[in-house]
């Protein structure tokens, strides 16, 4: 990255890696896996790889795999991940803050899961270079939170947050001609509380296919 003072963003996701041995479960996110199985193993872009489990997963079916975050914490144990699953051959990881930097070049897949975050992030603007960073006849594939879960009240949100509609992304994406809508869809999963009061949540998912 250009600068050499790490943003607010940066410092953000930097502690909250570095405030625990493990953030994420270490599992590919199951509508990744969903949608990507049955598709013929290319290039991917994992936007927001965090500690790479989706990136792995996408290296053990054929992939090769640029995983993408703002924490060099993250990266560091994506790497590890990765050469422990023995894939570390198909795996390569940069660190960019999405809206700042991107990363260069051209993929079969781009794959941003749960792109949301409680500090600065250009949502728009990066998913817009995202859909850019597709290939012809690749597939980008977005999910995203579609609201808080239902156990948190309406006051117990721990900070803003702005969840978009299925419409509004698509409509944000403003995609020139030689776009298809493969998937737009609604899921609601289960979701129990850190306590175990059981929920439910929403997650909304757009596939897209480049076809010109």
């Amino acid at each position: 990255m250009s600068s050499t003072s790490p943003t607010e963003a940066a410092l953000f996701w930097e502690q909250r890696y570095r405030d625990s041995d493990r953030v994420w479960s270490g599992k590919p996110n199951p509508l990744l896996v969903r949608e990507v199985t049955g598709l013929t193993p290319g290039t991917a872009l994992d936007l927001g790889c965090g500690e790479g489990a989706d990136a792995v997963w996408l290296a053990r079916q054929g992939w090769q795999v640029t995983g993408v975050d703002i924490a060099q914490t993250a990266l560091e144990r994506a790497a590890a991940h990765a050469a422990q699953a023995g894939v570390a051959e198909r795996t390569s990881w940069q660190r960019h803050e999405l809206g700042v930097t991107f990363p260069a070049g051209h993929y079969d897949l781009v794959s941003a899961q749960f792109l949301q975050s409680p500090v600065a992030l250009a949502q728009d603007a990066v998913l817009r270079r995202a859909a850019a960073a597709v290939a012809p006849g690749g597939t980008l594939l977005l999910v995203m939170h579609g609201g808080w879960p239902s156990w948190q009240g309406e006051h117990d949100h721990p900070f803003d947050a702005v969840f978009p509609t299925l419409d509004e992304v698509l409509e944000s994406l403003a995609l020139p001609a030689g776009w298809r809508v493969q998937a737009r869809e609604a899921v609601q999963r289960p979701c129990p509380s850190p306590e175990g009061v059981p929920g439910t949540r929403v997650d909304n998912l757009w596939r897209l296919a480049r076809t010109g």
